[in-house]
């Protein structure tokens, strides 16, 4: 980070040596207290640290001039600003200009809507949408184009989390699953993730390979935030760290035991 930015007494010290390199030998102490803000007295103290420093050199009568150093020192300060601000500009530019696929052929300059569709991102020629913006270049169907000067927000409903917890192997493991429940709330998602050995053991006997082995509540917290739905089968007891993260997130959620019950 720039030292500049992250320490007060730098910043102060850098439009110092500033004002006297802009106002020359004759500017007054006073003058540049009032452009910073701080007391004639604070001035005063930083002027006699930066000349014990030789980064101005005192002419006598109150005359300073900023010499090699302090001009050297100026110079740094400024290009990592530069820096700093070469990165601001492509987070600015990431920002006002968004990804989104071209829901149909789309030519640069065009007004688009824009909507989730399964989780994605879409430009499309209906422009009566909840968003709109301008298409920054031009695309065919189905390629990725940059959509500037957005206005409005995007319609979107949250993605529900459906969890379906299992016995831990000390209690039978898959063996004790409610296999025909387990098939029915499967059958009603597309996202699957499976936390635990005997979370993906009885998947596999159900036939189903999990999309989510790895990072599975990341995974589905993103797609639940993009509007898509998900299952997760997770073992009892992984169950209350999902829960938290779930409702960290504030996110829907459903949770249901598919353990058999004793006849």
């Amino acid at each position: 980070m720039v030292e500049i930015l992250q320490n007060k007494n730098s910043a102060t010290r850098f439009q110092i040596l500033v004002e006297i390199a802009a106002g020359g030998p004759g500017i007054q102490q006073r003058k540049i207290a009032a452009k910073l803000g701080i007391t004639p007295q604070a001035i005063s103290d930083y002027v006699r640290h930066l000349v014990a420093e030789e980064m101005i050199i005192s002419n006598g009568r109150s005359s300073y001039r900023v010499s090699t150093k302090g001009v050297n020192w100026i110079l740094k300060m400024l290009r990592e600003l530069q820096g700093y601000v070469s990165v601001v500009q492509q987070v600015i530019t990431n920002i006002t200009v968004c990804a989104a696929i071209a829901d149909s052929d789309i030519k640069q300059g065009q007004p688009v809507g824009l909507e989730m569709k399964d989780g994605l991102l879409y430009a499309t020629a209906q422009i009566n949408v909840g968003a709109r913006g301008i298409a920054a270049s031009s695309a065919r169907q189905g390629e990725d184009i940059g959509i500037a000067n957005i206005e409005g927000l995007v319609d979107l409903t949250g993605g529900k989390v459906t969890i379906l917890q299992v016995p831990g192997v000390q209690k039978g493991g898959s063996r004790q699953v409610d296999m025909k429940r387990l098939k029915a709330y499967i059958d009603k998602s597309q996202n699957v993730g499976a936390i635990g050995i005997e979370a993906l053991a009885v998947l596999r006997r159900a036939g189903i390979e999990p999309q989510y082995l790895y990072g599975v509540a990341e995974a589905i917290i993103e797609a639940a935030h993009c509007g898509l739905s998900s299952t997760v089968v997770c073992t009892d007891d992984a169950i209350l760290e999902l829960l938290k993260r779930l409702e960290e997130e504030k996110l829907d959620y459903e949770l249901i035991d598919l353990a058999q019950t004793a006849a």
